[in-house]
């Protein structure tokens, strides 16, 4: 495990510290002015942050300082882990999640995140842990389609649609990120830790939590993991969802605290498995999606802002108060997206288009998602041609 840099560090002194979650932190960070003064500031500095007040702030204080010992045991278990600490702040967080006001101070992970690259374009799937054989089918479908797109499949490792999901990423050679209620030294469910270890030793995408890598799958802290699911993600796709599923909770933060798309897979209508996905579709609250098309289509938008860094600002109020809906001014391609480009004058296939090319196949689907999210080229069936007018 590479070590640590002293932002890091602090960041992960922080995240230990009883009392600093990532709200507070970040208002105390902000206060202070880095991670690192935040170690000097007094009870009194500290009392004066908004949501500490004089009861909290000398624990807070207390807790700091105890901290550093509390960070070299986690760096030990995630060493003989093999697992990393990404810090809040850092060049390898996932920009997409580092846009959120309660982002996770520091992940850890097992296996490798890619987010300027491989995992650039990260959808997530969720949906019951009891579901119906008609919605484990349709997680694998989508799942594997989507990550033969180019896009990489999030989901929260729990039976049902989740072990699904990551299963179909798999099954059809793409990548799969795996966000754990629980800390790293344990898996759950346990009948998972093969699909888990097939992800990281494959080199496949990653197993990662917010949690210190003791903590057990208790839970009062799978709500928190959904958060970082959909927050991961450029939207969330609701696979099959009874009324009460936590898929829901999954569904309703990524669209009215995240801003993220959110879309909904149709069931039975008598369904009780269904119930909570159709009532989402039937409310507005989730786009209805019958193919993987559909998925690509609504998230083209998100993509695009994304690929031109405005992402965060979509939904940043403007003076007048309303939100940024234009869209980015045009992007501009890079010398080997010019090639493919250039080489579909006429339709040719993945596999003939990395042949011409001599690319890697996974490389290309990556190149390939970022063209046909951007317009620059189109699918017709299992074809790839230039885009009417580009």
């Amino acid at each position: 495990m590479p070590p640590l840099d002293d932002h890091a560090v602090c960041m992960l002194r922080i995240a230990l510290t009883p009392g600093l979650g990532p709200v507070r932190a970040a208002r105390c960070i902000e206060a202070f002015g880095s991670p690192a003064d935040l170690f000097s500031a007094s009870p009194a500095a500290l009392q004066r942050i908004q949501g500490i007040g004089s009861v909290l702030a000398p624990r807070i204080a207390a807790g700091l300082a105890a901290s550093r010992d509390l960070a070299d045991r986690q760096r030990e278990s995630a060493a003989r882990l093999g697992a990393t600490i990404i810090a809040r702040g850092g060049a390898d967080y996932p920009p997409l999640l580092a846009e959120l006001e309660d982002a996770p101070l520091v992940l850890f992970c097992r296996g490798r995140l890619s987010a300027d690259s491989d995992d650039r374009y990260p959808v997530g799937i969720v949906g019951s842990r009891v579901c119906t054989l008609y919605g484990l089918e349709q997680s694998a479908r989508f799942a594997g389609a989507l990550a033969r797109a180019g896009l990489t499949v999030v989901s929260g490792g729990a039976r049902g649609i989740d072990t699904s999901a990551h299963r179909g990423a798999l099954d059809a050679g793409g990548r799969t990120i795996v966000v754990m209620g629980c800390g790293l030294a344990h898996t759950y469910p346990p009948e998972n830790v093969d699909l888990f270890e097939q992800i990281v030793a494959d080199d496949r995408g990653a197993v990662i939590s917010e949690l210190p890598i003791e903590t057990p799958a208790v839970a009062e802290n799978f709500p928190g993991r959904n958060r970082i699911i959909s927050g991961l993600s450029l939207g969330v796709l609701l696979i099959e969802a009874g009324a009460r599923s936590g898929a829901l909770i999954t569904a309703r933060i990524a669209a009215e605290e995240q801003g993220r798309e959110v879309m909904a897979l149709p069931g039975r209508v008598d369904s009780q498995a269904s119930r909570g996905a159709l009532e989402l579709i039937r409310d507005g609250g989730a786009a209805p999606v019958i193919e993987p098309g559909d998925v690509i289509h609504t998230l083209e938008n998100a993509a695009r802002h994304h690929f031109q860094g405005t992402h965060e600002a979509r939904f940043a109020p403007s003076p007048q108060g309303l939100f940024h809906a234009d869209p980015p001014a045009p992007v501009g391609l890079s010398p080997l997206q010019q090639r493919i480009v250039a080489l579909l004058t006429e339709p040719a296939s993945a596999d003939q288009i990395s042949t011409r090319l001599g690319l890697e196949p996974a490389a290309l689907r990556t190149e390939l998602t970022v063209l046909e999210l951007t317009r620059r080229i189109e699918r017709v069936g299992g074809l790839f041609q230039a885009a009417c007018g580009k």
